[in-house]
């Protein structure tokens, strides 16, 4: 016999899969789910026993769904229908949704729940409707009953009120449906426009402004109001910071007297007054790059350790420097130099009993005015060789010159006394010439006289220099980052740049980030003068140093850093300041006004002259000329006098020591003329002794600070005050006389008392900006950093005119 699955006739009875399983077994067919199959003749008895015989259902299928209607069966006693009103509860036998279903309609008014084939809503499914009604006008077909059905009394029909209910719930379950369809909808309108928005925004950002006006600036910007530069700067810069274009900066720039191109860079005095019109303050900054390197030379006297002295050997060629440190040091350097002449610079320490001593072997003292030269005072003391078989030699005299302009105190050693023609008293005599007058003579000058071949007077020697130390209390930071100073580099083969290193305060280890000059790089390895490597080293001690990026010059500092990134950072924008200082022909060098300006920041003012003539007896005249010439005011300084042209040494001597180069019936070399160029400095040569003196005393009274004189330009009367947003407190003045200009500085009278000094912060005649307002009319004023004021203040201006000043 054939079967057919449960759930199908819980689909065609209209009920719940589980709900139809409970059912079954309520009516003795015990089912474990809706899947299983049963005979015919359990489907027959599960249809008339849970909703009637099957086979009078009537199905409509229309858009939407399908509707069923049951053929209403002739019983002999039909079932009296209950009032709807005394149904309290759903039967036993109902599912839960029909219960609800019940309980919905029971809330609904009398009119709608008293029909037995409600009419669905026509706005929600008109094709459902229609189908109903179709369905309710169609006569019931007739049926025979069986004998089964006979014998069995039939079961009541099911109250019309669960179908109302169940069509009810559909509709409403579509209704459903749609408002969240309608709802989907909306909200995808919603993204899409926010979208759009959002891109719209995007585009207008990024949108160049037309025009020279300004550009609308984020409110954080707008507040600030600040040009902050450290130097002078491109148009570019200026440009990003004040949110203007270039070509209006340039012609701004040009309105107010600056000749400049748009590819030039716009020094600070320019920058201000730009900053001013555009209505910004102005503040001049440091470099935060520099911040980064810049140790703290303020350190606790408990941190502080006594340190070695470094002592630098100098004088005239072949008076045996280098033989006299060979022979302190116990090695044959000079065995090793071509022509047993120093070719290059070298550092040593020599272990004594009474300390360890650094010494610096240089090649003459060109070595040394270029390390004085970059600002490094590596030298504690200067060992001055003297032949005792020559005497004083024109480099010895370069040499006296260059060790009083650095200010370290000198010891000469007289060497080569053990030579038949030595003397020792004669060179002597020749250093009191120089005003180098010895201990034995009534002098400060220590005098020890040594020979490098037979080991003479090097004990004493050592000694003075230790006793020299003692009294100078040398005393260096021994922890912390490093810093010291370059003596010599180069560029090896196999080992990349290699660079001696003074190390003069702090420890420097492997693997440290350092900053030299303009290159950096990362330690990589440590030598002493011996080769042996080493981990670190202290206070001065003299290292080759190997991990550098590019080769350093002799002078250069050399500064710890955190690390490599920031040592980058640093090394990066110190080229960048000295593209910056070529391109807007500043060199780094100090020339004569710079030198002026820095001299006018201390109360101390000295010139320092390199005195060149062709004869002694003139050069004399001319030096004893110049120093009648000084004053309490400004004091003049020979560093040193010789007889002939202007060497590079001259030259160097004077960069290094920020001097003048006069020559008298004298010219430079052409090797010097380059140096001067290269270092900047001046050279001024004279053919007559009273033009000479004429431009010495130019230069002193170009030393002196200018006069500075004070000239009231106006005045204006305070009638009334405007409060302008975000701007500040306007006064509304009347210009008694005039004119007032934007540029000058303002003095605000109260009752005749000056209450305080600032400058015209912006100037308006109606509602244009003006740069100045003649005496008779009417302007505001807006006084920079001062919002005080009140009616009836008087506002000066005035202007600060400087004369130079005459000794």
């Amino acid at each position: 016999m054939p079967k057919v699955r449960a759930y199908k006739i819980a689909a065609e009875l209209d009920i719940e899969k589980d709900e139809f399983v409970k059912r079954a077994a309520e009516v003795g067919v015990s089912l474990r789910s809706a899947m299983v199959g049963i005979d015919e003749e359990q489907a027959d008895l599960l249809r008339r026993r849970l909703g009637g015989n099957g086979q009078n259902l009537v199905e409509k299928r229309v858009a939407g769904g399908v509707i069923r209607r049951r053929r209403k069966v002739a019983t002999p006693e039909p079932p009296v229908e209950e009032p709807v009103e005394a149904v309290a509860e759903p039967p036993a036998t109902q599912s839960v949704e029909t219960a609800a279903a019940e309980r919905e309609l029971l809330a609904e008014p009398p009119a709608v729940a008293a029909e037995a084939e409600p009419e669905p809503a026509p706005e929600t499914a008109p094709e459902i409707a229609e189908a109903a009604k179709e369905l309710a006008a169609e006569p019931p077909p007739p049926t025979v009953p069986t004998d089964r059905e006979v014998a069995e009394p039939a079961r009541p029909v099911r109250r019309p009120v669960r179908r109302q209910a169940v069509e009810t719930a559909n509709l409403r379950e579509q209704e459903t449906l749609a408002r969240q369809m309608r709802g989907n909808v909306r909200m995808q309108l919603e993204r899409r426009r926010q979208l759009v928005e959002q891109q719209s925004r995007i585009q207008s950002r990024r949108r160049r402004p037309v025009g020279g006006g300004r550009r609308p600036l984020p409110a954080r910007e707008r507040r600030e109001n600040i040009l902050k530069l450290g130097g002078p700067a491109p148009f570019q810069e200026l440009a990003r910071q004040l949110g203007q274009r270039v070509p209006e900066l340039v012609r701004r720039a040009r309105a107010l007297g600056a000749e400049l191109d748009r590819d030039e860079f716009v020094d600070l005095e320019t920058a201000e007054l730009l900053a001013t019109d555009l209505g910004y303050e102005f503040q001049q900054t440091t470099s935060d790059k520099e911040e980064l390197v810049a140790v703290s030379r303020d350190v606790d006297d408990q941190e502080l350790v006594a340190r070695g002295p470094v002592v630098t050997v100098m004088g005239h060629i072949d008076h045996g420097k280098t033989s006299l440190l060979d022979a302190l040091r116990q090695t044959e350097v000079a065995a090793g130099e071509a022509g047993g002449i120093t070719q290059h610079i070298g550092a040593y320490r020599v272990d004594t009993p009474g300390g360890t001593i650094t010494f610096l072997d240089t090649p003459g003292h060109a070595a040394f005015t270029q390390m004085r030269a970059r600002g490094a005072q590596a030298t504690d003391i200067a060992v001055l060789v003297v032949a005792a078989d020559d005497g004083v030699m024109p480099q010895t005299v370069e040499a006296i010159a260059h060790a009083r302009a650095a200010g370290v105190p000198i010891i000469v050693a007289i060497n080569k006394i053990d030579k038949a023609e030595a003397s020792p008293d004669r060179t002597k005599q020749g250093l009191l010439e120089h005003e180098l007058v010895p201990e034995e003579l009534g002098g400060d000058t220590i005098c020890v006289e040594v020979s490098a071949t037979k080991g003479t007077g090097l004990d004493k020697l050592l000694e003075m220099i230790l006793l020299q130390a003692e009294l100078l209390e040398l005393r260096a930071r021994a922890t912390g980052p490093a810093r010291g100073n370059v003596i010599e580099a180069e560029l090896e083969k196999g080992r990349g740049v290699v660079a001696t290193v003074l190390v003069g305060e702090g420890e420097l280890c492997v693997g440290d980030a350092v900053v030299v000059g303009t290159t950096y790089g990362r330690v990589r390895a440590l030598t002493d003068e011996r080769g042996e490597k080493l981990e670190r080293a202290t206070p001065a001690t003299p290292v080759e140093l190997i991990g550098l990026q590019a080769v350093p010059e002799a002078g250069d500092e050399l500064v710890c850093v955190k690390n490599e990134r920031e040592a980058k950072a640093v090394a990066e924008h110190r080229i960048g300041e000295r593209r910056r200082a070529a391109m807007t022909g500043r060199p780094e060098p100090m020339d004569a006004d710079q030198l002026f300006a820095q001299l006018d920041e201390t109360d101390e003012k000295r010139l320092f002259v390199v005195l060149k003539a062709d004869v002694r007896g003139t050069m004399e005249a001319i030096r004893d000329a110049m120093l009648d010439l000084s004053t309490d005011r400004v004091q003049v300084e020979v560093l040193q006098t010789g007889v002939g042209g202007i060497t590079e040494s001259d030259v160097m001597l004077a960069s290094a020591s920020n001097a003048q180069v006069i020559g008298f019936h004298v010219r430079p070399e052409p090797a010097a003329t380059r140096a001067a160029e290269k270092e900047s400095v001046e050279i001024r040569t004279a053919d007559v002794v009273y033009e000479l003196i004429d431009q010495v005393r130019a230069v002193m009274e170009g030393l002196l600070p200018p006069k500075q004189l004070e000239r009231v330009t106006g005045h204006a009367e305070v009638r009334e005050l405007f409060a302008i947003p975000r701007v500040g407190t306007i006064a509304g003045c009347y210009v008694a006389d005039g004119p007032i200009q934007r540029s000058h500085l303002l003095r605000i009278l109260r009752d005749g008392v000056s209450i305080y000094t600032s400058r015209v912060g912006s100037l308006r005649r109606h509602k244009d900006d003006v740069r100045e307002v003649a005496a008779g009319l009417e302007c505001g004023i807006a006084i920079e950093n001062y919002k005080d004021v009140k009616v009836g203040d008087v506002l000066e201006t005035f202007v600060v005119e400087e004369t130079p000043d005459t000794l």
